[in-house]
């Protein structure tokens, strides 16, 4: 994972709404949005509940996590038609960590 691109994915407010979200989905998710078919992805939200939460469309949404996801700082677990969200802590500790050593 580049810094650079971290930073850029990070640059969007919307994006990094949606990582802040992650970060603590008990506090910004019902109950019922994080109930999942998924097992063993703890913290996992389906982007349906994202969209829900952020007003905007799905394919926006969708492109906003992917962006996150390809730089490291969610993870993904597709099970069946729905794919579930979660932060990515490991990542964005390594992140912070590298960041300290370049700066």
């Amino acid at each position: 994972m580049e810094t650079l691109d971290i930073f850029k994915a990070l640059s969007n407010e919307y994006r990094l709404q949606m990582l802040l979200w992650l970060k603590n989905p008990q506090q910004h998710f019902t109950a019922k949005q994080l109930e999942s078919e998924a097992v063993n992805f703890d913290g996992g939200v389906c982007v349906g509940s994202i969209t829900e939460k952020a007003g905007l469309a799905q394919s926006v949404v969708s492109s906003y996590l992917n962006a996150l996801k390809q730089v490291g700082l969610v993870e993904t677990q597709r099970v069946g038609k729905w794919t579930y969200y979660r932060y990515n802590a490991s990542a964005i500790n390594q992140f912070i960590e590298n960041l300290y050593q370049q700066l």
